[in-house]
């Protein structure tokens, strides 16, 4: 399950606060971008991720969606859906039709899916690449690298739409040569949400088996 959440949580791990001058162009774009998604009550974006590892020869292309309010979120990705409800993780596997519950550690990096949008503030240094095209949009494209050197990540590359900010795409490259792409499909701000999107309802999982790890 840790491969899916590379997709959002994109090496939470760093604490120490950025020290570097950093670019004030890139700074005022990601500010942007950072602040249009704060300001939703709560949001839903279709994506695909792709995994590549070219001396390992691996390509592997996963689907799916996430809806996200706050802390709390719903994810629903190859064959698995993980609820978030701000307390507690619930990480259902239909295959197995099983359901481990486990408590909800906001410092864990596998479990802050919004962190793409807040990421540049603690920990990295960002500048500003260039403009470019993607899909026939106009986009800004910024990268981030982290300060502290242990970190797996080595950069991040993140396009920002150049006529709404909103994140279109990133790339996030592994010390190990792994390199995820994630591309947003669709996204529709301001979905309704309310006490049900984000919670466990064991009768809706006919015969599901429940490990409760807490």
């Amino acid at each position: 399950m840790k491969k899916f959440f590379a997709l959002f949580a994109l090496s939470v791990s760093l604490c120490s606060t950025a020290t570097a001058q950093q670019d004030p162009k890139a700074g005022k774009i990601l500010d942007q971008m950072s602040a249009k998604y704060q300001a939703m009550k709560a949001y839903k974006a279709s994506f695909t991720q792709t995994l590549e590892n070219d001396a390992a020869k691996v390509k592997e292309n996963m689907s799916g969606d996430i809806t996200v309010s706050g802390q709390k979120f719903r994810l629903k990705m190859s064959g698995q859906e993980v609820i978030n409800d701000g307390k507690t993780m619930y990480t259902y596997m239909k295959a197995e039709n099983e359901v481990n519950i486990s408590d909800y550690e906001s410092d864990e990096q596998e479990i802050s899916p919004a962190q793409i949008y807040s990421l540049y503030k603690k920990g990295y240094k960002y500048s500003y690449v260039q403009e470019a095209k993607e899909g026939g949009e106009v986009v800004d494209i910024i990268e981030l690298a982290p300060e502290d050197r242990s970190n797996p990540v080595f950069k991040v590359r993140m396009k920002v739409s150049k006529v709404d900010k909103s994140v279109r795409s990133w790339q996030m490259f592994k010390k190990n040569g792994n390199r995820y792409t994630v591309k947003i499909n669709k996204f529709t701000p301001n979905v309704p949400v309310d006490a049900t999107t984000f919670a466990f309802d064991k009768t809706k999982y006919k015969g599901v088996k429940v490990i409760d790890l807490r």
